[in-house]
């Protein structure tokens, strides 16, 4: 369905046209939602920054979020997560949680998080299956008080739509199949998106 993030990115931005002239803050979800967040930032006029939630995947089949871990330190689980044994779970969480606190280290080393509090926020992601780091990333930020709070997704089946609906004001997505296996397979080019090129991103460098 897209050539690539870019494309992908392309489409939403002129999805949220209207938003030009409000200097919306874009926070994408690393790694992926970075490199779209730069375009849709750029096309908005507005500022980029990220918003560091951790996907929890289920033990033996990690690409399937059980639940996620906000910046904040907030744990937000699914259903499925009952099924994982405590000490697991502990253990799962605490290690995404070291590695937000890196990740923040490394990608914002000389500012603080932009403050989301009044401002137009786009939280934006190349995809989501479970929607539950979106879903993690729209919790935390409700919290800040946002003016609005838009969901900005490449690719998500219709039920993840509808769920993320109930925490966002609005939600933007321009494919949403009913058969949805990974959000990799909507995209021809789909490679990883290393930590280098976040920082990069994140410095204002296209």
């Amino acid at each position: 369905m897209y050539r690539d993030r870019i494309d992908a990115a392309r489409r939403l931005a002129e999805a949220m046209a209207h938003l030009r002239g409000a200097h919306p803050l874009v926070l994408a979800i690393p790694r992926g939602g970075v490199p779209m967040g730069r375009i849709i930032a750029d096309a908005l006029e507005g500022e980029l920054d990220v918003v560091l939630v951790r996907k929890i995947g289920a033990p033996g089949n990690p690409e399937f979020a059980i639940g996620a871990v906000s910046e904040d330190g907030s744990v937000h689980l699914e259903e499925e997560a009952a099924l994982c044994r405590d000490d697991w779970l502990a253990r799962e969480v605490a290690r995404q949680r070291e590695l937000i606190d890196e990740r923040r280290r490394r990608y914002t080393p000389v500012r603080s998080p932009i403050d989301p509090t009044g401002r137009v926020v786009v939280v934006v992601d190349d995809g989501s299956a479970t929607g539950a780091t979106m879903a993690a990333a729209l919790a935390t930020l409700r919290q800040r008080d946002p003016a609005r709070l838009i969901a900005a997704i490449g690719v998500a089946p219709p039920d993840t739509l509808a769920r993320l609906g109930a925490l966002a004001d609005e939600v933007i997505c321009p494919e949403a199949p009913h058969h949805f296996r990974a959000v990799g397979q909507f995209f021809a080019t789909f490679d990883q998106v290393e930590d280098d090129e976040v920082v990069r991103l994140l410095g204002g460098a296209t």
